[in-house]
């Protein structure tokens, strides 16, 4: 019998996950990662993670299902793997995924050591993604459910992980996956889903970033790419690549953000039509198969978590991705993931951290 760690968040999907390895005849270990030793439940906030209550939570379904339970106490290298270049990425004008952090340093590297210690032959998460495997390679491909697919945040993951983890919920529905708590008699069947991320519950980065550094981002301007002050913008951290939304400065047609410059202190506005971009540059590549591209291939590349997958023609320089697309682009958030998708736009080929974009004459 197979024995697995399975890591428990207190939310309903990782609690259906444990259900449904023990239903499967799985020796299953729960745990639960503390990772973040901020404010318990914040005043007015329902969206939180990793607080006493979750660990409770996750405990409760461990016992119901007669299952070993242990906290982790993961808060010192998570601060430093995800909460401080997290803060760093803002403080230099980029926009880091922290989701993509943690997963790579904590769920896969950390808890495989854990798993280790235990005894356990492989780790199983609460993720909507699938493990697939052709007698020769293992392969990361979306969950059947599109809205719940998490492949996105998942392609750091190598062949050595795929071997080891499991994804009970890639073929399931969020509706089939609380019917199955439901009826199980779990607490937190009608939990919500935490949307925000776990260390900033109230989804005010910059307080949390000023409160954490004690530093205050000053005010400065916003400027056209020709350098023409346009307004004034609140402290650069409050700002990200491809926001249009509370910039507070008038214009005869939309604006958005284009870049930041943390040394000058400015924040570039442009129009729609100077917000598109056919070429992305990545960085810290990881590629699924563990081999290198040598020579350009085709895939489907998604640069935001909530965005379809665009054609383009992929290859290594030095090191780093660099992604053509057949069409122009909203330019993406440096520090934002680039991932790759195969031609037939479910297999996850790999992804990198994106650092540049830029838009190719055409002729």
């Amino acid at each position: 019998m197979k024995k697995v760690l399975v890591a428990m968040s207190g939310g309903v999907d990782s609690s259906v996950a444990a259900l449904l390895l023990r239903e499967q005849g799985f020796d299953c270990v729960g745990c639960t990662m503390r990772l973040f030793a901020g404010e318990e439940n914040p005043a007015g906030t329902e969206k939180t993670c990793c607080s006493l209550d979750d660990v409770e939570d996750a405990r409760g379904v461990a016992f119901r299902l007669g299952m070993p339970f242990y906290v982790f106490n993961l808060t010192e290298s998570f601060h430093d793997r995800v909460i401080a270049p997290f803060i760093e990425s803002y403080r230099n004008g980029r926009t880091p995924n922290p989701c993509i952090d943690c997963n790579r340093y904590l769920k896969f590297e950390k808890l495989y050591e854990r798993a280790q210690a235990l005894s356990c032959d492989a780790i199983a998460t609460g993720h909507y993604a699938r493990v697939c495997f052709d007698g020769e390679q293992y392969s990361l491909k979306k969950a059947l459910d599109p809205s719940k697919d998490q492949s996105y945040v998942l392609y750091s993951l190598t062949q050595e992980q795929l071997r080891r983890t499991l994804f009970p919920l890639g073929e399931l529905t969020k509706q089939q996956t609380r019917e199955l708590a439901e009826s199980h008699g779990f607490l937190n069947a009608k939990k919500p889903d935490s949307q925000d991320i776990c260390f900033v519950p109230d989804g005010d980065y910059a307080a949390f970033i000023e409160r954490t550094t004690g530093l205050v981002f000053p005010e400065g301007d916003f400027v056209s790419p020709e350098g023409k002050v346009l307004g004034r913008h609140k402290g650069i951290i409050r700002y990200t690549v491809g926001q249009r939304r509370g910039l507070g400065v008038s214009a005869k047609e939309p604006l958005y953000v284009a870049a930041i410059d943390p040394e000058r202190n400015t924040v570039t506005l442009t129009g729609e039509s100077g917000f598109r971009i056919d070429t992305v540059y990545a960085e810290r590549v990881n590629l699924i198969s563990g081999e290198p591209l040598t020579a350009p291939i085709r895939a489907k590349v998604k640069l935001r978590y909530r965005q379809p997958e665009r054609p383009a023609t992929v290859s290594m320089e030095d090191g780093r991705l660099r992604i053509c697309f057949d069409e122009p682009q909203r330019a993406p958030a440096p520090g934002q993931a680039a991932v790759l998708y195969g031609e037939d736009g479910e297999t996850v080929l790999g992804g990198g951290t994106i650092i540049s974009s830029e838009r190719r004459e055409r002729k």
